[in-house]
């Protein structure tokens, strides 16, 4: 019997929330839009990129927890951290 690799799709349901300057969002739409995509769409090949940077390896969808060292290993936590805009 023959094995299917099931590829399981990034859910998009979450919600990210970010303060920019608005001259910043304004060029930034603008370079997406010149490369006919929408801001969401580079956004998430940024984030994703930045996982898999660093992760070392590329992510996969549906991983629960590619850290082994708990939440902070990927950034997570409430730590605020000073602008670098």
């Amino acid at each position: 019997m023959k094995s299917t690799k099931v590829v399981q799709l990034e859910e998009r349901t979450a919600r990210l929330t970010i303060l920019i300057d608005p001259r910043k969002k304004a060029l930034f739409e603008r370079l997406c839009d010149q490369e006919d995509l929408t801001s969401s769409q580079v956004v998430r090949r940024m984030i994703r990129a930045y996982i898999e940077e660093r992760l070392g390896r590329p992510w996969i969808p549906g991983e629960e927890d590619p850290t082994s060292e708990g939440p902070s290993a990927a950034g997570g936590g409430n730590k605020r951290r000073t602008s670098r805009t």
